[in-house]
């Protein structure tokens, strides 16, 4: 990932309508499906944001990212143990996590979806819950890709076979982020003129970022209630390590 995007995230991951969602979305899946008593793993940590969501469970803490600065960050920020390492490689023992979180990682350039989730499997002990965040459709590539170093995106049923593939069991994958879809695409696919230069993390006026956030909120309600979204900009997945 671009340095400057770490800077942003950093800035931004505690108010910004998008990181609120997502965090809410990964408790959400780890209060239904917390897994054994034990450690939780953010593989791909970034700057901590979700890391300082994550202590709401009351659990042990670790996180991990590529970038030396952003684990430091991290553990500033978090009070975790947070260290700099390789999702493709992890230095951990095997079953040393009890729940592990990875967020928009196995879509970047560096990672090889099937040694990190390989390497997944060996970290979580029997019984581990397995939570992925993944970026949506190839066609949805676009500048903010190439600042973060996405090389792929996903559907849900590819993403589901991948991670069966893995030897994971009890998977669902979801959609989500369904509802402001039809923005995105007009972001990203119709106003571009600037898309080489535009990250999608930035401040947002308040009011533009406490809609963005209330029409996820909706929909995450709608979604808690049982509704299944067809499409969505992202993947929400959850699996058990038999």
């Amino acid at each position: 990932m671009e340095p400057a995007e770490y800077d942003l995230m950093d800035a931004a991951e505690e108010r910004m309508w998008w990181y609120r969602a997502l965090h809410a979305r990964v408790l959400d899946t780890l209060a239904r499906r917390p897994g054994p008593a034990g450690a939780v793993l953010d593989a791909g940590c970034g700057t901590g944001g979700l890391l300082c969501r994550l202590a709401a469970l009351g659990r042990p803490l670790a996180g991990l990212d590529f970038n030396p600065d952003a684990a430091r960050r991290a553990a500033e920020k978090s009070g975790a143990v947070a260290t700099a390492g390789d999702a493709n490689s992890l230095p951990f023992a095997d079953g040393a996590f009890a729940a592990l979180a990875s967020c928009d990682v196995l879509s970047h350039r560096a990672v090889d979806p099937a040694r990190a989730l390989a390497e997944f499997h060996r970290v979580l002990m029997p019984g581990g819950t397995l939570v992925l965040n993944l970026p949506a459709y190839d066609w949805l590539h676009s500048a903010h890709d190439v600042r973060v170093h996405n090389d792929r995106r996903f559907t849900a049923r590819a993403a589901r076979a991948m991670v069966e593939a893995a030897g994971f069991a009890a998977v669902e994958a979801r959609y989500w982020n369904a509802v402001l879809l039809p923005l995105m695409v007009l972001q990203r696919k119709v106003l571009r003129s600037d898309a080489e230069a535009r990250s999608d993390v930035h401040a947002f006026p308040p009011w533009l970022d406490a809609a963005l956030h209330g029409a996820t909120a909706a929909e995450r309600f709608l979604a808690r209630l049982g509704l299944r979204y067809p499409a969505g900009g992202s993947i929400l997945l959850a699996a058990t390590r038999p």
